[in-house]
């Protein structure tokens, strides 16, 4: 059995609105509701648990008894960090998943290709997680902002969620993290603490989380009905026009 857990507890300060970003509205359905309808809509997952703030859970669950034909689904309660909340979202899990993805409230726009991919590696490696290829170079730092150092850029990816788990390794290394008190920035870094290998799934460049408000305009363009498939097809008659006025141009001398 297969559950996603989403973190959608956190206050969103950087998208400057007043509210939790998740309830922001996509082409007319709330950042929330289009997230989870896109994992609801995989085959390869079972149920779902949302969580949010504690003042939080009753809209919600409002909010998704109205979207029809949902998956298995039970809003809980978070808590202070991002970590914490998916605990209490760990320790609401069916007695019978084995394999747990987390994934951000606030990424609306990812496939269910990513999803299988992500639970098919898990259920091979045990930990897994979606990214994809750095595109700018990226520079090491110190504290005055002077370089120290280029990495290089074809050993640098991008990461993503959902990051998947089997079950006994999620637990257990939010088991350790908590006996530690370590905070870490994703669910893999707990995982790499126990010396377990996470492997890495291609994911999408358009499965980005929204934070800001130019995010929010990145995703309305992705999810309008066509705006790849015309760009793709604009950029190939381009290409197509080039070439055929190049021969052209050949032909001349």
């Amino acid at each position: 059995m297969v559950t996603a857990i989403f973190p959608a507890a956190g206050q969103g300060k950087r998208m400057e609105v007043g509210i939790n970003k998740v309830f922001l509205e996509l082409l007319g359905k709330p950042i929330l509701v289009h997230t989870v309808l896109a994992f609801s809509n995989c085959e390869a997952i079972d149920d779902l648990i949302v969580v949010v703030a504690p003042e939080e859970v009753a809209v919600v669950t409002t909010l998704l008894r109205a979207v029809p034909n949902l998956k298995p689904w039970q809003v809980i309660a978070g808590s202070t960090e991002r970590q914490y909340s998916i605990a209490n979202g760990l320790a609401a899990l069916h007695e019978d998943t084995d394999i747990v993805l987390v994934h951000d409230g606030a990424r609306p726009l990812t496939s269910a290709a990513v999803i299988t991919a992500v639970v098919e590696e898990s259920r091979r490696s045990g930990a897994t997680v979606t990214g994809v290829p750095a595109k700018n170079t990226i520079k090491i730092v110190n504290e005055n902002q002077v370089v120290m150092a280029t990495p290089e850029r074809n050993t640098l990816w991008s990461v993503q969620t959902p990051q998947g788990f089997q079950r006994e390794i999620i637990l257990n290394a939010y088991k350790k993290a908590a006996e530690d008190h370590f905070l870490g920035t994703d669910d893999s870094s707990l995982v790499e603490r126990l010396g377990i290998k996470v492997k890495v799934v291609k994911g999408d460049y358009s499965n980005l989380k929204i934070t800001t408000p130019e995010d929010f305009i990145i995703a309305e363009a992705f999810l309008r009905k066509g705006a790849v498939s015309r760009l793709v097809s604009g950029v190939s008659t381009f290409v197509s026009d080039v070439k055929e006025t190049f021969k052209k141009g050949v032909k001349k001398l």
